[in-house]
């Protein structure tokens, strides 16, 4: 059966999905007919002691952020538990990102700065509110119908690995987002794509305020990328559904919300559709989307009532037997927990900087590398490229479980009577997908 024909706590899922560190994303529609997202944690990770309270508390801030006026940032809606599954629900949709977009073509030069001053902007606010993002790349830049950049995945990567990212990791994504848009600008764009990489650099030395304001003046616009989102695809296109169409009546079992709803006691337990409890005030976003998911179960279980019953008794008869596979469950999971296991590696970011002053004879000039990854152990392998000759320097980089920055540095020795511009070039190859960066120096002798 296809993803169209499930759903979860009322949003109804489509067939368009996509696998991140997080787990398993799907484009949704909410109850009310609009476009969502759902994301299905990745078992193995939301297991882990302590995960799935500070994925919870992560969200909690961000709602809370939201709810006191940042816009930046894509709203969830609800975070919820079915069985042994969770599921993060958001309010609105997170597609297609900026790395779908790249895939496809260059970014249009006003949307390119578009996307930087306003995800700079968001930035800033978190860190003005004492949180970061902790994971800044193009799949964690979402543009919308109407060509806007938020963010999504705010404080997730950090709530899995236990730990709070500086700001200094923010600013590093941001810098190598702005170099990729650099590089994907093309040749005819040679002035922007030199104001990207200086304000990429700016980021890394003076921060985001100051590299925001190196884009200040410069023209943005957000028609193109309005254009490119909506043309990634027909579900892209459409900007809500006015009447979903009716499923069959099913049985989705018990849903409970996992966040405190506020202005209630933070002891309640809130459940999802078909077992909700009444309000007796003004509903937030997220309770209207659950009062329509409840309505809509509702009316669907209706004429199932005996059905219903029946699964529940099912449900009842199997209780013992559930309590015994999850306690073996469980042990395993610890076992395998306190073995040493770890999320799979990532990379999150990458950042290659060279030397602003002239180099002269017979300069051995160094070039610096930071990689910045999710905090998981393993094994990174990149290559640096000359842009002189063909020469390709492999390497290895063994990573940490407690660590999540490394330098690769790269020394590159020129000789001879020239005036050249030279650029090196960093490529991560595993663990994919494939991240470049590159800075350039000048050499005359």
């Amino acid at each position: 059966m296809s993803n169209a024909a499930h759903g979860i706590a009322g949003f109804r899922l489509t067939e368009h999905t996509w696998m991140t560190e997080l787990g398993n994303w799907i484009d949704a529609i909410s109850p009310d007919g609009r476009r969502a997202g759902a994301l299905l944690f990745d078992p193995k990770i939301i297991a882990l002691p302590g995960v799935r309270d500070r994925v919870v508390h992560a969200v909690m801030t961000d709602q809370r952020l939201v709810l006191g006026g940042l816009t930046g940032l894509i709203p969830v809606a609800d975070v919820v538990a079915a069985g042994d599954q969770v599921w993060l629900l958001t309010a609105q949709a997170v597609s297609p990102t900026l790395s779908e977009l790249l895939a496809t073509g260059p970014i249009d030069p006003p949307g390119a700065v578009s996307v930087l001053m306003e995800t700079a902007q968001t930035l800033l606010a978190l860190n003005t509110a004492q949180v970061t993002h902790g994971s800044v790349h193009p799949g964690t830049v979402v543009i919308t119908a109407e060509g806007a950049a938020l963010l999504s995945e705010r404080g997730l990567s950090d709530a899995i690995r236990g730990q709070a990212s500086p700001r200094e990791r923010d600013a590093a994504g941001w810098a190598s987002l702005a170099r990729g848009l650099a590089a994907s600008l093309g040749q005819g764009h040679a002035r922007l794509a030199e104001l990207l990489e200086r304000a990429a650099a700016t980021a890394g030395t003076l921060g985001l305020a100051a590299a925001r304001d190196v884009l200040t003046g410069e023209a943005a616009g957000r028609d193109g990328l309005a254009q490119a989102a909506r043309g990634r695809s027909a579900f892209a296109q459409a900007r809500s559904y006015a009447q979903p169409p009716v499923l069959p009546p099913r049985d989705e079992g018990d849903i409970v919300t996992l966040l405190h709803v506020p202005g209630r006691s933070s002891g309640s337990v809130q459940f999802g559709p078909g077992v909700g409890t009444q309000v007796q005030r003004p509903e937030t976003t997220a309770e209207r989307i659950w009062r329509a998911g409840r309505d809509q179960a509702a009316t669907e279980h209706r004429p199932a009532t005996r059905l219903t019953r029946a699964s529940r008794a099912r449900r009842r008869r199997t209780i013992i037997s559930s309590a015994v596979f999850a306690a073996i469950m469980a042990g395993a999971v610890l076992a395998w927990f306190y073995a040493g296991n770890s999320p799979e590696l990532a990379v999150m970011s990458i950042d290659v900087v060279a030397p602003k002053k002239t180099q002269g004879c017979g300069k051995a000039v160094l070039i610096s590398g930071t990689v910045v990854t999710n905090g998981a152990p393993g094994e990174i392998t990149y290559e640096w490229r000359k842009n002189l000759d063909k020469e390709v320097v492999k390497g290895t980089l063994r990573t940490k479980s407690d660590q999540t920055t490394y330098q690769v540095p790269f020394r590159w020795t020129l000789q001879g009577k020239s005036n050249v511009k030279a650029t090196a070039t960093l490529r991560i190859l595993t663990p994919g997908p494939v991240r470049t960066d590159k800075a350039s120096f000048t050499y005359k002798c």
